[in-house]
């Protein structure tokens, strides 16, 4: 493994997966109206009308006691968890929940929160479409839990200082105290920041992650950008626990879901060549949103992650190797300003760039790079950068990118046979001036 001071390449292993803000507060004493999308026309406050239940009410409640029973077990039916998956990292390992209608299942998130409190942090996207399903969940038969939640603007345009402060506002606005749980209900965007605050707030929280794209939920990463690099301030934090229901999967636009998969196809490249070939025969049902193809997709997923954070926690070496395409992508949403492309759009054409190189290196040959480019475009994502994109550009973000040890860049390369990568500072520079120039016009 290469320190982080070392050019040294370290190979994987292989596996044996601006608006405003509006918050609010729910009490599951309030439950019997439950909020609906129009609270956030009026400004995110939920409102019940029955305070406290009395003891005059007590028996109707009992009386239907059988019949919520009956619910609760349908309601877990249909919520069956299809796999669990381990992040092995001692005191601080979690569980990944992967399954279909898990939202459903206040079993498995109301066992993570360790406290009374709980903060939510979604986006004006997710928002309408599952944070009272959250909320329900968190809470139901559950009085001691309280649920308050904050959403803040969708886009990763907005992951910066000034949204994160609104997260911070809520949470001491509302007294929270370090028993406080903070959930992240949102993609990649939301839980960085969700998590993040949890790391920094009181100097740490527990933090439970439900993403609702296929993306970065696993691993502990938190973060925000800077107007000069993206992800350049955060901390390394693991959740409670990961709660992926792959019913959320069915909301997302067809662009969302292409760039989730750009990072699905990355595991295949760099470790697990059986899953690429898989990808390869069944693409085209992960487009079609087919579930079992989804499961398996995402449980895979999950499993490559996992087992490459439980050997590298930190990213000193191997968990480096999870960034193949992230080195040229980031500097493509850098150069547009953030936003404009999805993280996985630019990640895809950032992982073109890395397959060429690597040919020109000599360390792959012609017909994988034809492999790579045609996986690309089955998930219709894009296989070059933006026009806008000049040498120099790249050049000026590529310089303080996080794989940079002491004044040298670390490029994580494909190298031999499908399933291989390293991740070094031992290329020849020639090769790098040449697939910059050969993909921009500038």
């Amino acid at each position: 493994m290469a320190s982080s001071t070392t050019p040294r390449a370290t190979s994987l292993p292989s596996l044996s997966s601006s608006p405003k803000s509006t918050s609010s507060r729910f009490h599951p004493t309030t439950r019997s109206n439950p909020p609906t999308r129009s609270w956030l026309r009026a400004g995110g406050v939920v409102v019940g009308g029955g305070g406290r239940m009395r003891a005059s009410v007590c028996g109707a409640v009992m009386s239907q006691a059988a019949a919520v029973e009956g619910t609760k077990r349908e309601r877990e039916e249909r919520g069956r968890v299809l796999s669990t998956v381990e992040v092995e990292l001692g005191d601080r390992s979690y569980p990944i929940y992967i399954g279909s209608g898990l939202l459903d299942r206040p079993d498995l998130l109301q066992r993570h929160v360790h406290g009374k409190r709980v903060l939510i942090v979604t986006n004006n996207t997710v928002a309408p479409l599952y944070l009272d399903k959250v909320i329900d969940t968190l809470t139901r038969d559950n009085p001691n839990v309280s649920a308050e939640y904050v959403i803040l603007p969708d886009g990763e345009q907005y992951k910066n200082m000034d949204t994160l402060m609104k997260v911070f506002d809520k949470a001491i606005e509302s007294r929270l105290d370090r028993r406080s749980t903070f959930v992240a209900l949102g993609g990649g965007v939301i839980g960085d920041m969700c998590g993040y605050a949890a790391a920094s707030f009181l100097r740490g929280v527990n933090f439970i992650q439900i993403p609702t794209t296929v993306d970065s939920s696993v691993g502990g990463k938190t973060g925000i950008n800077h107007r000069l690099g993206k992800n350049l301030i955060g901390a390394f934090y693991q959740p409670q626990c990961v709660l992926i229901d792959t019913n959320t999967l069915n909301t997302l636009r067809d662009r969302e879901l292409a760039s989730g998969i750009a990072e699905v196809i990355k595991y295949g490249l760099i470790r697990d060549a059986e899953f690429f070939e898989w990808q390869e025969k069944n693409m085209h049902l992960l487009m079609a949103r087919d579930p079992d193809a989804f499961a398996y997709a995402i449980k895979r997923s999950c499993e490559n992650k996992a087992q490459v954070v439980s050997l590298d926690e930190k990213e000193s070496g191997v968990r480096a190797t999870l960034n193949l395409g992230h080195t040229f992508g980031h500097a493509i949403e850098t150069g547009l300003g953030y936003g404009q492309w999805l993280h996985g759009e630019a990640v895809a054409a950032g992982t073109i760039m890395a397959v060429d190189m690597s040919y020109r290196m000599g360390w792959i040959d012609e017909t994988f790079v034809r492999r790579v480019h045609g996986i690309m475009k089955q998930a219709k994502l894009p296989t070059a950068p933006p026009d806008i994109m000049t040498v120099d550009m790249y050049k000026s973000v590529m310089a303080v990118d996080k794989k940079v040890a002491d004044g040298l860049l670390r490029l994580i390369l494909l190298k031999g046979p499908l399933g291989n990568c390293v991740f070094t500072g031992d290329y020849d520079r020639k090769a790098l001036d040449e697939t910059l120039h050969a993909f921009c016009k500038s």
